[in-house]
C-alpha cells in the first residue's frame, strides 16, 4: 500500500515566508516522495532525484547564509521543513539532515575564500554530502579515532599541490556513513596530531578523489533506500586549502556540529511518528468491529491520544531548543534531552501503531511495519540515546563532572 500523504500539522511559522515554505515542502512530499516512498524503500532505491528536486528547490541550505546559495532561514523553521520531509519518507528527511550536517564545518569554521569557492555547490548547486566522523572501533567514544591526516610538502605536479600550505594524505577507515558512496563530499575528521580530541582535525574531500572508495551498503533493519557504507581512504592527497579550521580543532568542530544535528535527528523522528500517528488514526477509523470503528473503543482511544501526546511533546522541546539556537543561546543540554524524549517517542509511537493495526500492522502490505522498523535507528545515530543521556547529566552535574 502506498504511504498516506502527510497529513497538515498545525504550526506556529514566524512569518509569511515560513508559511509558504511549508507549503512548498508538503507539496513537494505529496506528490514526489510520499507516493514512491514503499515501493522504493523495498526496493533500496536511493532517491537522487529526489535530492536534486530538493537542491533545485532551494531546500538543501535553509539555514545557511544567502549569499553562499542559503536560506538564511532559522532553526525553527528548517527543522519543521525536516519534520514534513520525515513524514513523507525518513530516508529523504534525514538525508536533508545529513547533508546540513556535512555543510556545518565549512560554513561556520571556514575561511571566506573556502566559503566562496565550495558553499555554492553545496548549498544549491546539486551535490549531496557526507559526514564522516565514526569508525569500525570507535562510535561513541569518537575521540579515539584512528584515520589518519599527514602532511607534507606540496608537489607543484600535482593539481592544487604547490603552494606553501602543501598537502594532506588521509589514510584510514569510516563506518556507518549515511550516503557513503553516493556523496559528491565528505566532511572528514582525521588524526593530525596526537592522542585524544586535540589532535583531530577536519578536512573537506571530494568524492572523486583518488583514493577514495566505499563498501557496498550495509544490510539494514530499516532505511533501506539510504546507502550506509564504509568509506575507505587510502593515501587520499588533498591540498591544505581544504582544511576545515585550526589544526587541533576538529573534534570541537564535531561537537558543534552535532548539536545542531541531533536537532534534526529530533525533527525527523517526530516526523516518523506524526505519519505513524496518521496511519493508525485513519485504519482505527475506517476498521469495524461489533458493528462500530475501533477508535470508539476506550482501549485505543486512549492509545491513541498517548500517542498524539507525546509527539506534541517531542515537537514543543525541539522546537525550544531551536528557539535557544537561533537567539544565540546555549542548547547543547536541550539538542541532547530533544534527541532523546523525540526519539525514544518515535519508537513508542510506531511500535503502537503495529499493535493499532493488529495484524495487518506486522505486515508489509501497510506502512506501519516500515515505521517501527526505521524508528529503531533514531535512537541510535548521533549518539545512542545512552550518549545522551550522559551528556544531560553532566549539565545537571556542573562543568567539573565526568
Amino acid at each position: 500500500m502506498p504511504d498516506r500523504a502527510p497529513q497538515p500539522v498545525d504550526r506556529q511559522l514566524p512569518t509569511d515566508e515560513a508559511r509558504d515554505l511549508i507549503s512548498l515542502v508538503r507539496d513537494i512530499a505529496q506528490r514526489e516522495i510520499a507516493p514512491k516512498a514503499a515501493e522504493e524503500e523495498d526496493a533500496g532505491r536511493f532517491p537522487r532525484d529526489v535530492f536534486g528536486l530538493l537542491s533545485e528547490s532551494g531546500l538543501l541550505g535553509l539555514p545557511y547564509d544567502s549569499e553562499y546559495g542559503g536560506g538564511d532561514q532559522p532553526y525553527e523553521v528548517y527543522l519543521q521543513v525536516l519534520e514534513e520531509l520525515a513524514a513523507a519518507r525518513l530516508t529523504v528527511g534525514l538525508g536533508v539532515s545529513v547533508h546540513t550536517l556535512a555543510c556545518h564545518a565549512l560554513a561556520n569554521y571556514g575561511t571566506k575564500e573556502q566559503q566562496v569557492e565550495h558553499l555554492p555547490a553545496m548549498l544549491g548547486g546539486g551535490l549531496l554530502g557526507a559526514y564522516c566522523l565514526s569508525e569500525p572501533s570507535s562510535g561513541s567514544d569518537a575521540a579515539s579515532l584512528r584515520t589518519k591526516a599527514v602532511r607534507e610538502e606540496g608537489d607543484p605536479s600535482r593539481p592544487g599541490g604547490a603552494g606553501s600550505g602543501g598537502e594532506w594524505v588521509i589514510t584510514g577507515t569510516k563506518a556507518w556513513i549515511t550516503h557513503g558512496g553516493v556523496a559528491d563530499f565528505y566532511t572528514v575528521l582525521a588524526r593530525s596530531g596526537g592522542e585524544g580530541p586535540r589532535g583531530i582535525t577536519a578536512f573537506l574531500v571530494p568524492g572523486d578523489a583518488e583514493g577514495l572508495s566505499a563498501a557496498p551498503p550495509e544490510k539494514k533493519m530499516g532505511m533501506k533506500g539510504s546507502p550506509t557504507a564504509q568509506v575507505h581512504l587510502d593515501g587520499v592527497r588533498i591540498s591544505d586549502d581544504r582544511r576545515l579550521g585550526e589544526e587541533g580543532q576538529g573534534f570541537a568542530i564535531a561537537l558543534s556540529a552535532l548539536d545542531s544535528g541531533r536537532l534534526g535527528i529530533a525533527a525527523c523522528a517526530i516526523g516518523l511518528a506524526q505519519a505513524a500517528l496518521d496511519e493508525a488514526l485513519a485504519y482505527a477509523t475506517g476498521r469495524q468491529q461489533f458493528g462500530r470503528p475501533i477508535s470508539d473503543f476506550q482501549g485505543l482511544r486512549f492509545m491513541l491520544a498517548d500517542m498524539a501526546t507525546q509527539i506534541e511533546a517531542g515537537r514543543a522541546l525541539y522546537l525550544a531548543a531551536a528557539r535557544l539556537r537561533d537567539a544565540g543561546r546555549p542548547f547543547s543540554k536541550q539538542a541532547a534531552m530533544a534527541k532523546l524524549l523525540c526519539t525514544d517517542t518515535a519508537m513508542k509511537v510506531t511500535t503502537d501503531a503495529v499493535q493499532v493495526l493488529g495484524g495487518y500492522g506486522y505486515t508489509a502490505d501497510f506502512p506501519a511495519e516500515r515505521y517501527m522498523r526505521e524508528a529503531k535507528v533514531l535512537q541510535i545515530v548521533e549518539g545512542t540515546n545512552q550518549i545522551q543521556r550522559m551528556v544531560i547529566a553532566r549539565h545537571l552535574a556542573g562543568p567539573d563532572s565526568r
